[in-house]
C-alpha cells in the first residue's frame, strides 16, 4: 500500500543513506522523458526534510539540466534490493547549481567533490511516496564501476571545459547552461 508524506521522515532519510543507486526522471512539456540511473557512494545528500541534492557528472548528455530549466519537475526513486523491500519516490522541483554560480560554494560544501562534477542538482521536496517494492528482485552490490571517475581523472581540464561548453542543447533541443570549469575533486 502506497503512503504519502509532505516531507522526508527520519525513517526515509535512513533508508536513502543505505541505497547504492537511485534513479531520476524529468520531462519538459514536449519531447522525451529522461530517466537516468545514478550511483557512487556519497553523491546524494539529504539537506533537510524538505530539500535534497546530488552531484552530477559530465557524461553523454545534460537532459536533467534542460528539463529542470524548462519545467522544474523531478522525481527521484530509490528501491531496496535487499530483504527490506521498499520503493521510495521523492517528488519535487529542482534546479542546477553550477561551479560559476554564486551559491556553488554553499551547496558544494555538503559533498566531497569528485573529478568531473559538472553541477549539483538541488531539489525542493513537494511530496514523498513509499510503496512495498515486493516486485523488485533481490540483488547484492559487487562494487562501484570506476570507469567514469577514471575517465575524468585522466581528462585534460582545458579540453574538458571546451567539450562541455559546446553541449548547450539537450537531445530535444532545449537549452542548457554548461559549466565553465573542470572539477578535479580537490577543494577549490
Amino acid at each position: 500500500m502506497a503512503e504519502f508524506t509532505e516531507t522526508l521522515t527520519d525513517k526515509h532519510i535512513a533508508f536513502i543513506a543505505k541505497q547504492p543507486v537511485f534513479f531520476t526522471a524529468t520531462a519538459a512539456a514536449e519531447g522525451r522523458i529522461n530517466l537516468s540511473p545514478k550511483g557512487y557512494a556519497d553523491t546524494f545528500r539529504t539537506l533537510s526534510e524538505t530539500q535534497v541534492a546530488y552531484l552530477d557528472f559530465g557524461g553523454s548528455g545534460n537532459e536533467t539540466h534542460a528539463h529542470l530549466a524548462a519545467d522544474g519537475r523531478i522525481t527521484i526513486m530509490f528501491c531496496a534490493f535487499d530483504r527490506s523491500a521498499l520503493i521510495l519516490r521523492i517528488y519535487g522541483r529542482g534546479r542546477a547549481v553550477l561551479p560559476q554560480d554564486a551559491d556553488w560554494a554553499a551547496v558544494a560544501a555538503h559533498f566531497t567533490l569528485l573529478p568531473g562534477t559538472r553541477q549539483i542538482f538541488v531539489i525542493d521536496v513537494t511530496s514523498v511516496q513509499t510503496s512495498c517494492g515486493w516486485g523488485v528482485p533481490m540483488m547484492e552490490l559487487s562494487h562501484e564501476r570506476d570507469t567514469l571517475q577514471k575517465y575524468h581523472r585522466q581528462a585534460d581540464p582545458v579540453l574538458w571545459v571546451e567539450k562541455f561548453k559546446e553541449r548547450d542543447r539537450s537531445i530535444d533541443g532545449l537549452p542548457t547552461r554548461p559549466t565553465d570549469r573542470f572539477i578535479t575533486g580537490d577543494p577549490a
